[in-house]
């Protein structure tokens, strides 16, 4: 009889931060970082920064906008797929539990503590951050984006992770992407 080990996840052996700092620039034959594919909302050569700090197995990721439209909430999410010329290319939010059915609208799934949700609001500059801890890490390939959202995101039982139009997305090379 053999026996076999479940593979072992990297876990770091010193706490870190990783950023990534972008401008947004709408949809072209360049490839961008940061794409807007709303220029009201996300206006060309505002600013996002997205930080991820890993310790052991908990992940933290703060995000901070500049230069969007003032006093304005906006829902925001990591997602699976990195950033393309369309909105739906960054693919769905990214879980720690996957929900079999997606888009996924199932409050046991679509939360914030199986998700990563970072709505803000932003001031009369049109800056603003916002910040989630999660006691989990992101796998490997699995996390490459994080989307900003028209509204903030709904929490109720038909709607829960819902936050509306994709306005504008940055690729993020996340601590565990390939």
């Amino acid at each position: 009889m053999t026996v076999s080990a479940a593979p072992a996840v990297a876990v770091a052996a010193e706490p870190y931060w990783l950023t990534h700092t972008a401008a947004f620039a709408p949809p072209g034959p360049i490839s961008w970082t940061a794409t807007t594919y709303d220029l009201d909302a996300v206006p060309t050569g505002g600013g996002i920064s997205v930080e991820e700090y890993v310790d052991g197995d908990r992940t933290a990721v703060r995000l901070s906008v500049s230069g969007l439209r003032p006093d304005r909430e906006y829902g925001a999410h990591v997602h699976t797929g990195r950033c393309g010329s369309l909105p739906e290319d960054a693919g769905p939010h990214y879980q720690d539990r996957p929900d079999p059915v997606q888009p996924s609208a199932d409050p046991a799934y679509a939360n914030p503590d199986n998700e990563v949700w970072l709505d803000l609001t932003t001031d009369a500059r049109g800056a603003g951050s916002s910040f989630a801890t999660q006691n989990w890490r992101f796998r490997a390939g699995e996390a490459r984006s994080v989307v900003l959202h028209d509204e903030h995101t709904a929490t109720g039982p038909e709607h829960a992770g819902q936050a509306g139009a994709r306005l504008a997305c940055v690729t993020v090379p996340f601590t565990d992407d390939e």
